[in-house]
């Protein structure tokens, strides 16, 4: 069967790309979809790959493919609208109290909800999860460790493990030692215990807007008020704000997410990240770095943490393999910096020290080389499941409705019309079966009202398209209400 017409009036790259738009429309390729190799469809067209490749560059210069690194190219969602920078809409705060815990807990207690598909919380190792890995790990430990599984452990966590993470972190350049490193319950406590190394009760934090609901609530736990950072959805917070900030208010730490932020997705440059630490460290203002998405990237390189470009040792990073490898697993881990002493006697006053036996796992499973591989498909399957979710929204959900286009992570930031509020209808989604995140609790002013936040952290079948159709029918019908359609 003859698929291009060599003798036609049209080009062949033309011709390809009226081949690829044709699949796309007839739904044999899919957002998300990897393009057939350059040399696989040269081949199957019976043409040159260098026209090929002439065809998808024009592909990808029109928006509707993208090309990533040592990988190929890949369907974008061309119908969905991108969220785009608004700094000149942006309305600057100063510093809250924060009290949004009641709408948080009901966010958390969805995920359990029976039948019903939870898009209200980030959990990327749904897409690939790593279960029968660790499950034969750990039981290959427990043979080996008898009764020290039950045991009290080190203050500081595993020495194995700690010298893993600090070869990983030498890797890139930041001189770290494993003694240095504390290991936390979680990169929650990584971040609770860094902010009680620099700050106490009534002092101001800043944060990044929106930023995660978690660090918000612990803000708040910890009766601290939060300052809100314009943050850019591409290249992350706003360093002129922030210095402008760092001038008339009395802030005693910063807590960002620059290499992939929660919810936005934007990935910080190098270069800016450098700009960042330079400028807290002549304030003298300690950054609380929280990495846990740093190793879930789309493409390029992975980020520098921010530690790097620390002169001062001001910068602390936390993070955690609960969003890479096994959140119950409850394993985080905090580089203090110069504040490693206050770390290691807050740790031991709050929690004494952490559980052995999933340390254990975990090591092994980084030693074995399984960590990494399962890290390069988690990633390649959670930029599918972003495409297909950022098409699935642009088709169900009404138009003008702005999606995030993220860098990394597992969550898309959706902006809905300024007169609906996503509080209104996040019950009403529940009983309908599919659960989300309402914008407001991304913010301690109170902003984001209009705002939604949805996870493409999960396993990809019928339901969760059905879940994104069922919400998008839901929101026709408060935008009805508000006449907006």
């Amino acid at each position: 069967m003859q698929l291009l017409d060599k003798e036609a009036n049209v080009f062949l790259y033309q011709q390809v790309i009226d081949f690829v738009e044709q699949q796309y429309q007839q739904g044999l390729l899919k957002a998300g979809d990897k393009l057939p190799s350059l040399r696989k469809l040269s081949s199957q067209l019976g043409i040159s790959v260098p026209t090929v490749k002439q065809a998808y560059i024009e592909l990808e210069r029109r928006g509707q493919v993208q090309a990533r690194p040592q990988s190929g190219y890949y369907m974008k969602a061309t119908a969905a609208k991108t969220l785009l920078p608004m700094r000149s809409k942006w309305a600057s705060t100063s510093p809250a109290e924060i009290n949004c815990r009641s709408l948080i807990e009901q966010v958390y207690d969805a995920i359990h909800l029976p039948d019903t598909v939870a898009l209200g919380i980030s959990n990327p190792i749904k897409v690939q999860a790593p279960d029968k890995t660790l499950a034969r790990l750990m039981r290959k430990v427990l043979s080996q460790v008898s009764e020290k599984a039950v045991s009290y452990g080190p203050i500081n966590g595993d020495k194995k493990l700690r010298m893993q993470l600090a070869y990983r972190y030498q890797e890139q350049g930041v001189q770290v030692a494993y003694d240095d490193i504390v290991i936390t319950c979680g990169a929650q406590e990584a971040i609770s215990i860094a902010l009680q190394c620099v700050a106490q009760k009534g002092d101001v934090i800043a944060i990044e807007s929106p930023c995660y609901f978690g660090i918000i609530e612990l803000i708040e736990s910890l009766g601290m008020k939060a300052v809100e950072i314009y943050t850019c959805p591409e290249e992350g917070v706003c360093l002129e704000d922030l210095q402008q900030s760092i001038e008339h208010h009395h802030i005693k730490a910063c807590v960002f997410s620059t290499a992939i932020n929660n919810p936005l997705g934007s990935k910080m440059p190098d270069a800016k990240r450098a700009s960042l630490v330079e400028l807290i460290e002549s304030y003298q203002v300690p950054l609380i770095e929280d990495d846990v998405y740093g190793e879930l990237y789309f493409t390029g390189d992975k980020p520098k943490p921010a530690q790097l470009f620390s002169k001062d040792g001001l910068v602390m990073t936390c993070s955690s393999f609960s969003k890479t490898a096994a959140p119950g697993y409850r394993v985080g881990y905090l580089l203090p910096g110069k504040f490693e002493e206050q770390a290691k006697r807050i740790k031991r006053a709050q929690s004494c020290s952490t559980a052995m036996l999933p340390q254990w796992t975990l090591t092994e499973y980084v030693l074995s080389g399984d960590y990494d591989r399962h890290l390069h498909t988690l990633r390649k399957k959670l930029m599918y499941n972003c495409e297909r979710m950022r098409c699935a929204i642009a088709h169900y959900f009404p138009s003008g409705v702005c999606i995030s286009q993220p860098q990394g992570g597992s969550v898309l930031w959706v902006r809905c019309s300024s007169k609906v509020n996503t509080r209104d209808f996040f019950q009403q989604a529940i009983d309908a079966g599919v659960s989300f995140a309402p914008g407001m609790i991304f913010s301690p002013s109170g902003k984001y009202q209009n705002y939604l936040r949805l996870s493409f952290g999960v396993h990809w079948d019928n339901k969760v398209e059905q879940a994104i159709e069922t919400l998008g029918a839901i929101i026709h019908q408060h935008y009805q209400k508000h006449q907006l359609l």
